[in-house]
């Protein structure tokens, strides 16, 4: 028995409002990221849209075809939107706005009253044009971010193909040729949907969970006030870092470094200006050290770095240069940023207990507190120790 395109669509409705439903209360509520809130107003618009047509064939008809184009154009907006939000800045209102407001004006000038397919070319074309941007902004994610991207980037694909199909059935064979009712009809379309939305939403769900898992980790090993490495994540880096140091004999130098007198900023300018001057030094260290370098507040006021494959010497200009970068920087609300002491302590090839570097780096480093600060102390080159 043929289903008729009024109950396909009237299941279509109810499959996504299941699936906005459980998408929005399981996944958005827990995870509130932006791609999940994208998703969640793609399937709401789709909604709307899909019911708009169910008044096709009644006096409504004349408003309420051009409003089902124009929302499930919105809708593919919102899909390109989200698709955008996981790897750059969500494009601009009037970038999403203008398909949407494009189709509504051919919509309403193709004898809607009597025309089911009112603008036509336009909401076909750019129903194909804008998932096929979100497809795209998928496929150029690197490959290590999820382990499901790809394959929403290929449902998006097919389903932008299929809109390609429908686009060019319709301009080539018009909406009641064989070609266009056999295979880009409503009816092929509908169930086209309905598979889509309900692989897309599961995805979008796995990948969510995966973005979750992965901000969460995030946060367990990065400092909330300097972005750089927390201490524990520091150590363990810098443990597995030394471990291939050693496979491949080369060297590394450590520095502990120690904000001058931060107890007085504090107590002369407030706790809010020993935040700025703390993220100042951070961002004079990593504008100074190379990327594949370890650099972690330690706690406090201190911070610790490791450079694989740096003599002592460059790491007493890498401390001077970070002082430079400090000292050159600017403040609204602290109007003197501090120096800093620096103890650096250096490997010799070979395995090298971690904890010992650091403790070498901080002798070195009291020693510079000790000969008037704002300066920096190399202590002696720790040897390989025992294997």
């Amino acid at each position: 028995m043929m289903l008729d395109t009024a109950t396909l669509r009237v299941a279509l409705a109810v499959v996504d409002l299941t699936l906005l439903l459980l998408f929005y209360f399981i996944t958005f509520r827990r995870t509130r990221s932006a791609y999940s809130g994208w998703w969640c107003l793609a399937l709401l618009l789709f909604l709307a849209g899909n019911a708009a047509y169910l008044l096709d064939g009644t006096p409504h008809q004349i408003w309420s075809n051009p409003l089902g184009n124009v929302l499930l154009v919105a809708g593919a907006a919102g899909i390109w939107a989200g698709a955008r939000s996981l790897r750059t800045t969500v494009p601009r209102l009037w970038y999403l706005a203008a398909g949407p407001a494009v189709t509504g004006v051919a919509s309403m000038l193709d004898q809607p009253a009597t025309n089911v397919w009112s603008g036509g070319p336009a909401y076909l074309g750019f129903m194909c044009l804008l998932i096929g941007l979100g497809c795209r902004e998928l496929f150029l994610l690197d490959r290590q971010f999820s382990r499901v991207h790809l394959t929403l980037a290929v449902g998006s694909g097919v389903l932008a193909a299929f809109y390609l199909g429908r686009f060019a059935a319709f301009v080539l064979d018009g909406p009641d040729g064989a070609v266009f009712q056999t295979l880009f009809g409503s009816v092929p379309m509908t169930i086209c949907s309905a598979v889509i939305m309900v692989v897309a939403s599961f995805t979008m769900a796995e990948l969510s969970y995966e973005q979750q898992t992965q901000d969460l980790r995030a946060r367990a090993t990065v400092d909330g006030l300097t972005g750089l490495l927390n201490r524990t994540a520091f150590l363990d880096l810098a443990e597995n870092e030394l471990r291939r140091l050693n496979r491949a004999r080369t060297s590394a130098s450590l520095i502990l470094a120690d904000l001058d007198h931060f107890k007085g900023i504090n107590d002369e300018y407030g706790h809010s200006a020993g935040d700025t001057a703390l993220q100042a030094f951070a961002d004079a260290c990593t504008s100074t050290v190379r990327s594949t370098d370890l650099v972690g507040r330690y706690g406090g006021e201190e911070f610790i770095m490791l450079l694989p494959g740096v003599t002592p010497e460059r790491a007493g200009e890498i401390a001077a240069d970070i002082s430079a970068r400090l000292q050159a920087s600017t403040s609204a609300v602290i109007p003197r940023l501090p120096t800093s002491s620096y103890g650096i302590a250096n490997t010799a090839p070979g395995r090298v207990d971690l904890d010992a570097l650091i403790a070498a780096a901080d002798a070195a480093l009291y020693r510079a507190k000790t000969l008037g600060r704002n300066r920096s102390v190399l202590a002696g080159s720790v040897e390989a120790g025992p294997a």
